[in-house]
């Protein structure tokens, strides 16, 4: 909680406020029973009507000015309340923002996203109702028993003696259900998991017929949600009938002792109601309490997930003596660089040392888990290296800062992302100062304007979440022209025109020749390492073989293998011939 209170600090004044509107509620509550007494005793008992309107009249006087009070209460609640909330989600989205991939690995998306809306709106009902009622119903709780005592003390002590009892047992409860609803937001989590993947793979479960098992999966996961969440209701809800049986039966005791009171002129009629007006009040505020407890308790939870996110140490920053440089020659330099990801042992690239001329195009390839995209992560520093160093243009890349390296390379991933949006936003989330006539000239350079151009609304027709409407080799070329329009130093295409006809990508291909960047591309196309300037093979994470294809074809069986399988052992065989 500590983590989440100076996010209130800049609404101190709209808080004053409240709580001064809340306390004025208050004291008009603790002065109604002593009015009621003295209409009671002053005015009904003695038949003296003027003492009936007058007291009567400021009763209702009051009543208004807490209503007043109220009103006004509830727009500063509010208002301190959705402010609190959306410079918390801000926070909490700014520090994913800049989590490494380290950290994203710890915490799974389904539970960051609950944390930055279930948990969120948690806190933000916790602080209105904190400001409306929460801080209101112990305050009334404590000042009847004062004002109670202020009345007829003797009557009083029944109340001395039935609150402190209560107050244990509801903190008592408050412990215990603190940690059952942390557990029911964790199963939000699984079940938002559950949610997302399903949703994300709908096409798949469809295909291969497995709704009624994901309709399983999923009901088991809510089913554990519904048992842990009524497990910690049906603990809250317990307190309500003790605290109601425990009140109740102090109010009978009062009026009974409060007759023989009256009775021996020790008290009057408007005494016992007053007492019974407090302690009626009090049964209202400890009924509130149960919701507190609940609220609370939850938000205790709520605010620990949050903290935990905020107070995250992200492992990937700065260096003290990072500088801003720019990319000139575009070279790339590995030296023996070894790489383990976080939390595992297993070298995922083991001694690799190679160095790559700038403006020169590049092939990787390999088998799967060889380490060819673990090697394109690397450059733009997505992750730190175990050992060895990254040099750009003779530069350790630990040199650069973060922003200002990833801001001259284009990165092209194996799985196209595209957003909500039109096909112009999409491209120009590449660089948002790109003018149109660069983004037209990305576009022709990645093969993909004709197909614009024939669009509904061309470049501003609009995408669906991850450009559902589209085919897999335009996903892949909206993606091709986003890293093109950044204009970058090194591009790094990831098997990024897999889903393209040959063709198609000797026309992409070509287009980049005239571009003055360093291009690295991961392909399992021989049609693709043929044009590359240098081949590097990879193997278990480590480099088996690299030269350019002629050179490959020469002397590396494994490469040997990889073109034959692709293009046939005859014609392996003239290739071999014509070289």
């Amino acid at each position: 909680m500590k983590r989440i209170f100076p996010f209130l600090t800049p609404y101190r004044i709209a808080i004053i406020i409240a709580l001064s509107l809340m306390l004025m509620e208050l004291v008009v509550e603790l002065i109604q029973p002593l009015l009621i007494a003295r209409i009671i005793d002053d005015g009904i008992l003695e038949q003296d009507v003027s003492v009936v309107i007058l007291w009567g009249s400021v009763l209702i006087g009051c009543s208004l000015l807490a209503f007043a009070a109220g009103v006004t209460n509830s727009f500063y609640s509010s208002h301190v309340s959705q402010s609190f909330g959306f410079d918390v989600r801000e926070a909490l989205y700014d520090k994913v923002q800049s989590f490494s991939f380290t950290n994203f690995s710890k915490t799974p998306t389904s539970s960051l996203i609950t944390r930055l809306t279930n948990d969120v709106t948690m806190l933000q009902n916790t602080v209105f109702m904190s400001l409306r009622i929460m801080m209101r119903a112990p305050l009334l709780v404590i000042g009847s028993v004062i004002m109670a005592l202020f009345v007829n003390w003797r009557l009083a002590l029944i109340l001395v003696v039935a609150v402190p009892v209560l107050v244990a047992f509801l903190l008592f409860i408050m412990r215990r259900a603190g940690g059952l609803f942390k557990l029911v937001q964790e199963r939000v989590d699984h079940v938002n998991n559950v949610m997302q993947e399903n949703l994300a793979g709908i096409r798949l479960i469809k295909a291969f017929l497995r709704a009624q098992h994901e309709i399983k999966r999923f009901k088991q996961s809510s089913e554990v949600l519904m048992e842990n969440t009524v497990k910690a209701l049906r603990l809250v809800e317990v307190t309500m009938p003790i605290i109601l049986l425990v009140m109740n039966a102090g109010i009978l005791v009062i009026l009974w002792y409060g007759s023989v009171e009256v009775t021996t002129n020790r008290a009057s009629v408007g005494d016992v109601v007053a007492v019974v007006n407090y302690a009626t009040r009090m049964t209202g505020a400890l009924s509130i309490v149960t919701m507190i407890i609940m609220v609370f308790s939850r938000a205790k939870a709520s605010s620990n997930r949050i903290g935990e996110v905020l107070e995250t140490e992200v492992d990937l920053m700065d260096k003290e003596a990072s500088e801003t440089h720019v990319i000139q020659n575009g070279s790339i330099e590995f030296d023996n660089v070894t790489f383990v990801y976080p939390e595992t042992t297993v070298e995922v690239l083991r001694s690799l040392s190679f160095s790559i001329e700038g403006g020169k195009r590049v092939s990787i390839v390999g088998a799967t888990g060889s380490g060819k995209s673990t090697l394109f992560q690397l450059i733009p520093r997505l992750y730190d290296l175990t050992g060895g160093e990254i040099r750009i243009d003779k530069k350790d890349i630990t040199s650069f800062k973060l922003e200002n390296l990833r801001q001259q390379i284009g990165f092209v991933p194996q799985e196209a992302m595209l957003f909500t949006g039109t096909v112009r936003d999409n491209i120009a989330w590449g660089d948002q100062d790109a003018s149109f006539e660069e983004i037209q000239e990305a576009c022709k350079r990645a093969q993909i304007h004709d197909t614009i151009i024939n669009l509904p609304k061309q470049y501003d027709t609009q995408l669906g979440q991850k450009g559902v409407n589209l085919s897999g080799g335009q996903k892949q070329r909206l993606s091709i022209a986003r890293a093109l329009v950044r204009k970058p130093a090194i591009l790094l295409m990831d098997d990024s025109t897999s889903a393209l006809d040959m063709k198609t990508e000797s026309d992409l291909l070509e287009s980049l020749n005239d571009l003055s960047c360093t291009t690295i591309m991961i392909t399992q196309k021989i049609s693709t390492t043929m044009a590359s300037d240098l081949i590097l093979l990879l193997d278990e994470g480590e480099l088996l073989a690299m030269g350019t294809h002629k050179e490959l074809l020469k002397r590396s069986p494994l490469y040997m293998k990889i073109v034959e399988s692709q293009i046939g052992k005859e014609a392996l065989t003239l290739a071999q011939r014509s070289h």
